[in-house]
């Protein structure tokens, strides 16, 4: 069976197929697991759960779908959960559930009936969780792990970054890697993060920017990409000083390969991205969108900035050693968007798989919005950099069609993007002949509160495409429905009253889907919904 839906996928959606198995890390075989191994399903961070049989547009409903189950934790749970299937724990095969938490804690439990096989702490003798630093309530009210890990099936490892402030009121950023099976720390980890950049910018010494782990968190989902692990930081609001920093490390040692400062000379350009992770082609090309900083108004004979501060853009990076900047583009009004603090880094980018336009000819592209309300489409061949007059350089842009900003990221399926805008409906947008329309093909009637919605979607190849979505009011709503006309709400939460409700939204947080299960993050465990039978 699994060769077929193998065969099929790839046939439907061949890009995305190898997008998703790429971000799996190792060769598929005809009897290929189910896996959601890292932020979104895939590096391109698609959102896009292609082979879900189980859940369909006709069983999803307030009468045989609900919650059937509540996963307690001991804090906040903002990142993502993951799903490995046929894990080994104690000599027995499970499909497991891993879930990070606020308080600095990972679990693991059975993703069909809930028991807890082991739960291990990110903490060193002495240590807590941070509090919200410089009191920031954007993470609060501890600081723990906030960042959706990435799992390794050939390490047979999940990989994070925990902070945590000690007993002498020194705070640390440590990255992870734990065994699937026991939880147990591995390749001699954890390692404190440190780092330096060369640059007279915010928190500079002797001719180096220092990264000051007190002052950033590790929001944004991290990254594998040919055995590296890739993350980026954030401040803790607006707070300075602060710069923007990414991070490169050996999945197999924990060792730092390389830094990249995005403000080296500058301030801000933190990256937040609304918890969405560092997104990569399968070029090994990192796409993110930065927030409101300093960028250079003069560049240099190839059109970068002559500085290299790149603030409140829409970046390309090489995910070789060491990385670096391959590509940008800024929007025209750069400067004023982040002095107006309207700047494209509350969002995520989503890499779509390669388009087919006229005459065969195929385009690569990005796709992002942030607080301004236009969506900006990049050529990943072409990014278009900055021009002081206008976006004329840009792939493409769609104006004012989310009025009040994302604080969140698109998901992908079947040739259509999703946004969950702030205040606003989450709307489809077609794909014609290589670009968006201009406007939705359909809409919730539903409206999405602060910070909108990051949609995640399953579907059985091209059947059944459900698209899963939670409204961030008390209590929270997950709400379900039919990909292809969002018009119809198969199911939300609040439709048997108190029966499958699950406490106020968590800001954040991206529904998982997986076997038959949906799985929402709260500020006090995990629900799990699924077919009630």
């Amino acid at each position: 069976m699994r060769s077929i839906t193998a065969v099929v996928c790839t046939l439907l959606f061949p890009s995305l197929f190898l997008t998703t198995l790429a971000a799996q890390k190792h060769t598929p075989t005809s009897a290929e697991p189910l896996n959601v191994l890292t932020y979104h399903n895939d590096n391109g961070r698609t959102g896009l759960m292609p082979l879900e049989t189980i859940l369909t547009t006709a069983n999803v409903n307030s009468t045989t779908f609900g919650k059937v189950n509540f996963l307690a934790t001991d804090g906040k749970v903002d990142a993502e959960p993951l799903y490995a299937s046929d894990v080994v724990v104690s000599g027995v095969t499970h499909n497991v559930l891993y879930v990070v938490t606020e308080h600095d804690s990972i679990y693991a439990f059975d993703a069909d009936t809930g028991t807890q096989y082991w739960k291990a702490s990110a903490l060193l003798a002495g240590e807590n969780p941070s509090e919200a630093v410089n009191n920031c309530g954007q993470i609060s009210p501890q600081i723990g792990i906030p960042n959706t890990p990435v799992i390794d099936r050939n390490r047979n490892a999940i990989y994070f970054v925990a902070m945590s402030k000690d007993a002498n009121s020194a705070y640390h950023q440590r990255l992870h890697a734990l065994d699937l099976g026991s939880g147990a720390e591995l390749f001699s980890g954890p390692t404190e993060i440190q780092a330096k950049y060369p640059g007279n910018g915010d928190n500079h010494q002797n001719g180096f920017v220092v990264f000051d782990p007190k002052q950033y968190a590790e929001r944004t989902g991290l990254l594998e990409i040919s055995g590296n692990i890739y993350m980026a930081f954030t401040s803790h609001c607006d707070i300075r000083p602060y710069t923007g920093w990414m991070m490169q490390y050996s999945a197999s040692t924990l060792q730092q390969l390389s830094v990249l400062n995005f403000t080296p000379n500058g301030y801000g350009g933190a990256i937040w991205q609304a918890g969405a992770g560092l997104a990569a082609d399968t070029d090994g090309y990192i796409y993110f969108l930065d927030g409101n900083g300093i960028f250079d108004t003069t560049l240099d004979g190839n059109g970068f900035p002559i500085n290299g501060d790149y603030g409140n853009g829409m970046v390309k990076v090489s995910s070789s050693v060491p990385i670096s900047v391959a590509d940008y583009f800024n929007m025209y009004n750069t400067v004023q968007e982040s002095n107006s603090d309207t700047d494209l880094g509350s969002g995520g980018a989503l890499v779509l798989p390669d388009l087919s336009v006229t005459l065969g000819k195929k385009v690569h592209l990005v796709i992002g919005a942030g607080k301004d309300g236009n969506v900006y489409i990049a050529s990943r061949d072409n990014m278009g950099k900055w021009n002081p007059n206008n976006n004329n350089n840009l792939y493409q842009q769609l104006s004012n069609v989310l009025p009040s900003g994302a604080w969140s990221m698109p998901a992908y399926f079947f040739n259509t993007v999703y946004f969950g805008g702030v205040n606003d409906h989450i709307k489809a947008f077609p794909i014609v002949n290589g670009k968006l329309a201009t406007s939705p093909s359909s809409q919730s009637s539903q409206t999405f509160t602060y910070p909108g919605s990051t949609p995640s979607i399953s579907a059985n190849f091209s059947q059944s495409g459900i698209l899963w979505a939670i409204e961030n009011t008390s209590p929270a709503v997950l709400h379900a429905y039919n990909a292809l006309n969002l018009t119809q709400e198969l199911y939300n939460s609040n439709q048997q009253g108190s029966r499958d409700q699950f406490g106020p939204g968590n800001k954040f947080i991206t529904p998982m889907i997986a076997n038959g299960r949906v799985y929402v993050g709260t500020q006090t465990g995990v629900a799990v919904f699924g077919l009630l039978q």
